[in-house]
């Protein structure tokens, strides 16, 4: 285990938008050390999950990369607080050429970490740039818009999709954004309701600079059209570790299973006896066990 580490702010150039990262670099190094790039959950910022992650695993002696993705945090991006899945994903590309291209890194033993809404991206990051050479992903959310249907029921889907036109004709005539709260525990209209998230994103524990408790309302409908479990399908021979809580009302075993059941080739699901989702974000019960398995992992395949 490597307890030094340099730290270093540092600027992703995406479609000519400026992404700002913290890449944790190990200085007990001997010559070039493998790398992981980290994405994190819906509304995140580098601060929080995805950075905590980071730097317990450059602690493991990898070099780390987290990152804002496009409109959130201190990166740019016009739409600000809006999930743009293309542009997450052009995001993560450029990311991976980032490491790729720095002198520390060795270019042949990249990974890729996601947590939560950053664990389908990952996925399907992963499954198409093949300079991913290993994979993991944490309470991850395998976004299927057939499935995201089917629990919705059909007629509502379509009511919803009608709901969220409106919102663009309107946001297109007016050039006004419709913005709700990310996170409200008073039933207040939000992208993440309830007590469960309130409990990380509305307290001390998700504490962070660039985080700001609003998202455009039509991300809601990039959550319910975007498919990113697809990546199952495709991610094959790239070996692929899914760890996941039994108990989880936001990101479902039953969509982990699924997905684990759809990749072909080197694999492995993790159980961990959760409690609710945002254990995974930072309760050492079950974070400890997921870095200790995902360090075994990136050692074995990167």
């Amino acid at each position: 285990m490597s307890n030094h580490i340099e730290t270093t702010d540092v600027t992703i150039t995406a479609d000519e938008l400026n992404l700002a990262g913290h890449l944790r670099v190990p200085t007990d190094r001997d010559g070039p050390v493998p790398a992981i790039v980290f994405t994190g959950p819906f509304t995140g910022v580098k601060e929080q999950v995805a950075g905590q992650y980071a730097e317990r695993l450059a602690e493991r002696g990898f070099a780390t990369l987290a990152f804002d993705h496009r409109n959130f945090g201190a990166s740019d991006g016009h739409r600000r607080q809006h999930e743009d899945p293309a542009g997450k994903l052009a995001d993560l590309s450029a990311a991976t050429s980032f490491l790729v291209g720095h002198d520390a890194i060795d270019a042949d033993r990249i990974g890729c970490v996601g947590i939560c809404m950053g664990g389908g991206y990952a996925l399907k990051h992963s499954a198409f740039d093949r300079r991913i050479k290993a994979l993991a992903v944490v309470a991850a959310a395998f976004n299927d818009p057939k499935v995201m249907r089917t629990g919705i029921g059909a007629e509502g889907y379509r009511q919803m999709m009608s709901d969220f036109a409106d919102v663009a004709s309107r946001e297109h005539a007016t050039g006004e954004i419709d913005v709700i709260k990310a996170v409200s525990d008073d039933g207040e209209d939000a992208a993440m309701p309830g007590a469960e998230p309130f409990e990380y994103y509305g307290t001390e524990r998700s504490a962070a600079p660039g985080w700001k408790n609003e998202m455009t309302r039509l991300s809601v409908r990039e959550l319910l059209t975007t498919d990113l479990a697809i990546g199952a399908d495709f991610i094959g021979p790239t070996p692929t570790l899914i760890v996941h809580g039994r108990t989880d009302g936001f990101c479902s075993p039953e969509g982990a299973q699924d997905a684990f059941d759809r990749i072909e080739g080197t694999k492995e699901l993790m159980w961990l006896d959760t409690t609710n989702h945002i254990d995974l974000y930072d309760q050492s019960d079950y974070v400890d066990p997921a870095i200790d398995r995902i360090t075994e992992w990136m050692a074995e395949y990167l």
